[in-house]
């Protein structure tokens, strides 16, 4: 299995198990699905009775609903301002890939930011329309990956994208 990290913050972002693909040779489409699971390791003590009121409350608590790969991964939202914010956010992060790329592996770069800005410039019109997610330790320079939902074979489907260079590997 693999894992796919952050290569600026460490934080583990998305793995191999989940439904992905290569889109503009730079972003991995990552495939969600919404869900709604009982929240474990809730302490419940031998004997207790809640109230009828305790009880109803608890129904709702034991439970977390949300995508499964941002639930998995704890992802943490995050959000931009504007527009203007998340576009200056992204020259200053795909500047420091870049210059992650060009130490490591040189002959990537342009693949680098003519991928990510074919991406970039077709999802940007739908920006009211996006998440943004990153790594558990939220550390501000690293990636903020974006979920969309959108239409997949009559089925609307959220899908996280994260920029391939900006990610390693790690075999578990």
């Amino acid at each position: 299995m693999l894992i796919y990290k952050d290569i600026i913050s460490g934080d583990e972002m998305f793995m191999d198990t989940y439904k992905f693909e290569l889109v503009h040779g730079a972003v991995y489409r990552v495939e969600g699905k919404y869900i709604t699971r009982s929240k474990v390791g809730e302490l419940v003590l031998d004997g207790a009775n809640p109230s009828a009121e305790e009880a109803e409350e608890a129904a709702d608590d034991d439970n977390e609903s949300g995508v499964d790969v941002v639930l998995n991964m704890r992802l943490t939202e995050t959000g931009f301002s504007d527009k203007k914010n998340y576009v200056s956010y992204l020259k200053e992060y795909m500047g420091t890939i870049a210059k992650k790329l060009a130490e490591s592996n040189p002959d990537q770069v342009d693949a680098f930011k003519q991928g990510a800005n074919a991406f970039v410039k077709e999802k940007l019109t739908k920006f009211k329309d996006m998440q943004f997610f990153q790594g558990e330790s939220m550390n501000p320079e690293g990636m903020a990956a974006i979920m969309l939902y959108e239409e997949d074979n009559g089925d609307e489907k959220p899908f996280i994208y994260f920029f391939k260079h900006g990610l390693e590997e790690e075999k578990v």
